[in-house]
């Protein structure tokens, strides 16, 4: 089982930067890939990255490349989603999840899954 928790997200202006954080908790983290998603309203949930623990490879999707950015705290179990020059079309909730596996883009491969966290860009 795993746990995840996160936090940040709030409305931003177009331009401007928001950061969320997940943390996690529970077995065998160091196997598991840990992933964002969001999903807008009317819209699929989207992977926007994921980190292979066992080996710290980072994914970006092409939609966020340059403008999003993934890290983690090993030492927390904490990864940080930072977003900056948000644009109008990354409004959604966010996600953080977990799968016992490696790299994945599909939502419905991953079993755990955070609360969510609202981003709104808004002018």
């Amino acid at each position: 089982q795993v746990q995840l928790v996160e936090s940040g997200g709030g409305v931003v202006q177009p331009g401007g930067s928001l950061g969320l954080s997940c943390t996690a908790s529970g077995d065998r983290l160091h196997w598991h890939t840990i992933a964002w998603f969001r999903q807008a309203p009317g819209k699929e949930r989207e992977a926007v990255s994921c980190i292979t623990n066992f080996n710290g490879l980072i994914y970006v999707a092409d939609s966020v490349k340059g403008r999003f950015t993934v890290s983690r705290d090993n030492a927390n179990n904490t990864y940080f989603l930072q977003m900056n020059a948000l644009e109008p079309e990354d409004t959604a909730v966010y996600y953080c999840a977990a799968r016992d596996a490696g790299s994945s883009w599909s939502a419905s491969s991953y079993d755990y899954w955070g609360q969510g966290t609202q981003v709104t860009v808004s002018s």
